[in-house]
């Protein structure tokens, strides 16, 4: 629906606002998340040929209170180190460039195809398994422009154990995503060597214990340098990290699957410009964190003369991770991460409820006792916010979040820094 959409606060904020025409630059960090007022419209599944096409020099940007205007827009392969968080966003969340949102939309995209080529059926040999080879997968789910090609299927099972054997075999390795790299073409149309991670969400019972395993566990991903203090939620790093040998497909941990993979797809591409991204939804952006943290701890993000390829996490409907050491840590490292959020989705406040960002500090100045056993947030945050009472179930769907994205394009107030603190 060709509706406005308002960034606005969320309801029970001051409504205090300043207003900013949609060309100005502006600082932004995750303090200050944008929140894009979409209740008012419809959901519908367009097309989703947008998500992939090139965006043209000549783009219509909305401004504030007025009629959208032509500007010019420089193209992808320009300036794709700012859209991937060279200079952490700023500038391009408030509202959002159109390339940004073009390029969260195509990852985005990218994530959903995991859905769709999900085996579902228990009749199935392929039950809870990609039902595509790699060669066909994007083309079965109607990607075939996507100019990406598949290297390598990634499967994960948790360490978890079901009460009374219920469900015992969901705990064994299950497709949990896919390793693609850029093709010639679209590595020229986006300006790098791209190398794609994409996670799905949860699925299986097993990943559902996971997700509410809430206790936090030293990564320790360098055994040179451990780092005690580091710690992530228990039961996304046993996903990351579980070895089960008994696996249909494959054999060795999530972690040791991509870790080789795209040791291998670096070295292959080392004379170009590389990108590494990460997509996930929900706990597959657990997954791409988790990732993106052991890809910089490890140093495996360098071209041979020690030069860092950046590594972008594109996090959908992500809980939580890791305490504030772990988010220090992504940041001394340079991992950067876009977290797009619907205010009114409930998982991306979880894990930590009570103990966040906000319980570790007394008065601002007196660190609470529990402090390290807070969890924290990581990276930028773009937070829409769209409810539909008559499907409660979209406020956490991917393909809800997409069609937000897609949609949200007119009318733009932006909260001051100070009214998003308050709140």
């Amino acid at each position: 629906m060709a509706a406005a959409a308002k960034l606005a606060v969320a309801p029970g904020a001051p409504t205090t606002t300043t207003r900013h025409r949609a060309c100005a630059p502006l600082a932004v960090s995750s303090a200050t998340p944008v929140t894009v007022s979409l209740s008012s419209m419809t959901h519908k599944k367009e097309a989703t040929s947008a998500a992939t096409a090139v965006v043209k020099k000549e783009t219509a940007t909305p401004t504030v209170g007025g009629p959208a205007k032509a500007t010019l827009t420089q193209p992808l392969a320009c300036m794709w180190q700012e859209v991937h968080g060279a200079d952490d966003w700023r500038g391009m969340v408030e509202p959002l460039h159109p390339l940004l949102r073009t390029e969260i939309v195509r990852y985005g995209e990218l994530v959903a195809a995991c859905y769709r080529a999900f085996d579902l059926d228990p009749r199935s040999k392929r039950y809870l398994n990609c039902k595509h080879g790699k060669r066909q997968m994007l083309q079965a789910v109607g990607m075939d422009g996507a100019g990406y090609a598949l290297t390598k299927y990634i499967y994960a099972a948790p360490d978890v154990a079901l009460p009374m054997g219920v469900g015992r075999s969901c705990g064994k390795s299950r497709w949990i995503g896919y390793v693609a790299v850029a093709s010639d073409r679209e590595a020229a149309r986006l300006g790098r060597r791209d190398i794609l991670v994409s996670f799905r969400g949860t699925v299986t019972s097993s990943e559902w214990l996971a997700n509410f395993m809430s206790a936090l566990a030293p990564a320790r991903f360098d055994p040179a340098d451990p780092r005690p203090d580091v710690r992530v939620e228990s039961g996304f790093l046993s996903l990351y990290t579980f070895d089960d040998v008994s696996g249909k497909f494959t054999t060795g941990s999530c972690r040791n699957q991509l870790l080789s993979e795209i040791s291998h797809l670096v070295a292959k591409h080392k004379n170009e410009d590389i990108s590494i991204t990460l997509a996930g939804h929900s706990m597959g952006s657990s997954l791409a964190l988790l990732l993106g943290y052991d890809l910089a701890e490890l140093g495996l993000n360098s071209y041979p003369n020690g030069d860092t390829i950046p590594v972008t996490v594109f996090s959908f409907a992500g809980p939580r991770v890791g305490n504030l050491e772990f988010k220090n840590r992504c940041d001394e490292l340079g991992v950067k991460v876009l977290r797009v959020v619907n205010v009114n989705d409930p998982v991306t406040k979880m894990p930590g409820v009570l103990f966040n960002e906000s319980a570790r500090v007394l008065a601002g100045r007196y660190e609470l006792p529990w402090s390290k056993s807070c969890y924290a947030h990581v990276g930028v945050e773009v937070a829409l916010d769209f409810f539909d009472a008559g499907d409660i179930a979209c406020v956490h769907d991917l393909q809800a979040y997409i069609d937000q994205l897609l949609t949200c394009t007119n009318d733009i107030t932006v909260a001051s820094a100070s009214t998003m603190e308050e709140e």
